[in-house]
């Protein structure tokens, strides 16, 4: 007599618990709707990481007012609670001093962005492209970047109620004025390792 086979259970999803049971409290993974995902750790991606911040740090990681625009903290790799069972580290974020006066601090950041900046990955472009734009959209943050070291594009989005708003692409060559940071003219090419004009012609 054949006997019908048993039925398993269904996986139990993954929680904030898990997440910071890994070692280092979870460092370089993400919790995405239930399930812990290691993030990319290519150099590609590293690279593009470090040149945004060296970018946007001395003119906006600041006090507002002088000869720079100012206004901004920044952070990389902040696990930030965009819900139950979403907690992401952005590979850049960045919150308005105004709205913010003090740098979220914190093992889990519970204070959303304003500004958000992922490196696309070859290897989970939908969680970047999908399931994070469609988190940070419910979380209202403000603007949306992603930046993809491979094809050597930017890609910049501005929150709307029904959804992001592309506003901005650009490649390599180009000089742009991306909001929310559209008060300098930034070279595209610097995040894929370009020399920025501007530096070098404060060091002569």
């Amino acid at each position: 007599m054949r006997t019908a086979a048993a039925k398993k259970d269904p996986p139990v999803p993954a929680t904030l618990v898990d997440l910071l049971a890994l070692p280092n409290e979870g460092q370089g993974h993400e919790l995405i709707d239930g399930e812990l995902v290691q993030k990319e750790t290519s150099g590609e991606h590293a690279r593009a990481q470090s040149r945004v911040v060296g970018t946007l740090y001395r003119p906006f990681d600041r006090r507002s007012g002088g000869r720079l625009p100012g206004g901004w903290w920044f952070a990389t790799e902040a696990l930030i609670d965009f819900s139950a069972s979403r907690k992401f580290r952005p590979d850049v974020a960045g919150w308005r001093r105004e709205k913010v006066p003090t740098p979220p601090t914190g093992t889990v950041v519970t204070v959303i962005p304003d500004w958000i900046c992922e490196i696309v990955s070859p290897s989970n472009t939908s969680n970047d492209t999908i399931t994070k734009m469609d988190a940070y959209q419910k979380a209202h943050v403000g603007h949306y970047w992603l930046l993809d070291p491979i094809n050597e594009n930017l890609a910049v989005y501005r929150w709307t109620q029904d959804g992001y708003l592309f506003v901005l692409g650009a490649t390599r060559n180009q000089r742009v004025r991306a909001e929310p940071f559209d008060s300098i003219e930034i070279p595209v090419g610097v995040f894929f390792g370009d020399d920025d004009d501007e530096d070098e012609n404060e060091a002569v």
